[in-house]
């Protein structure tokens, strides 16, 4: 059990609802999963439009905490905007804040990330800021308000997994009091381990289930990768040596004499 933004949660993987196949497929992905919060694009679907209806029925029947997100805001004043309709229509305060900055890389704009961050923690929103792994950016974030933050490992959709561990492990270790989600880039299971052994506190995850041959599957492997990365991390691990070192003690273990090997 861990705490996000006062919500008590088991599962450490947040989930998506774009790119699935299909609601139903989408559905049984995020049960599989066992993912306790997901995310909606304001964007993309909401809950009375463009038959919006079903698929806000499908994320009801989940019971699950809704994350909206401002995905495709280009300005603070767009995001702003998208976070305050997004809380009438979703009926919370959480906000994944996202403003692209490059169309290319749909790098977040650092300046208008943090304005966009200060003016609606201010408006009692629980942000959830999407940034790259800069320090600086993650470190004003906090500045402003954010109790959480969540640095992509690589390009969102691209599946490269981790471009600069050292980066995160900087982050890890200088935001020791922030919540910290990695959010973009995990492709594999293996990603998210190694992230979650770094002592992040959660994944969110989408491409990386939907755009597979089975994403159910999927969303069980990424679940048991995403706990036993944070079971590792708990439990703290062996040290590294620069030579080998015996695992079996010399104390205690039997010696044959050669002519007893000879009988």
């Amino acid at each position: 059990m861990w705490q996000l933004a006062g919500k008590s949660l088991n599962s450490r993987l947040l989930c998506g609802t774009a790119l699935f196949p299909s609601p139903q497929i989408m559905r049984q992905s995020i049960i599989a999963s066992r993912a306790e919060v997901v995310t909606v694009s304001l964007r993309r679907q909401t809950p009375s439009k463009n038959g919006g209806s079903s698929f806000w029925d499908f994320i009801k029947s989940l019971n699950v905490h809704v994350l909206p997100n401002t995905a495709g805001c280009r300005t603070s004043k767009e995001a702003i905007t998208v976070a305050q309709m997004a809380r009438e229509l979703f009926n919370t305060n959480w906000i994944k804040l996202e403003v692209t900055g490059d169309d290319y890389t749909l790098q977040p704009d650092p300046f208008a990330l943090v304005d966009a961050a200060k003016a609606l923690i201010t408006d009692g929103f629980e942000v959830f800021p999407y940034t790259t792994s800069d320090l600086i950016v993650a470190q004003k974030l906090v500045d402003v308000g954010c109790k959480i933050v969540m640095p992509w490992a690589a390009p969102i959709g691209s599946g490269q997994g981790i471009i600069d561990p050292r980066a995160l492990q900087t982050l890890r270790t200088r935001l020791p009091n922030t919540t910290l989600i990695v959010d973009a880039g995990i492709g594999k299971p293996s990603h998210a381990t190694q992230v979650m052994e770094m002592g992040f506190d959660a994944v969110l995850l989408t491409s990386a289930i939907a755009l597979t041959n089975d994403p159910e599957n999927m969303a069980r492997a990424f679940a048991g990768a995403i706990e036993s990365g944070r079971l590792g991390f708990e439990s703290g691990f062996m040290p590294e040596r620069n030579m080998a070192s015996p695992s079996t003690p010399t104390i205690g273990t039997p010696f044959w004499h050669k002519e007893a090997i000879s009988k």
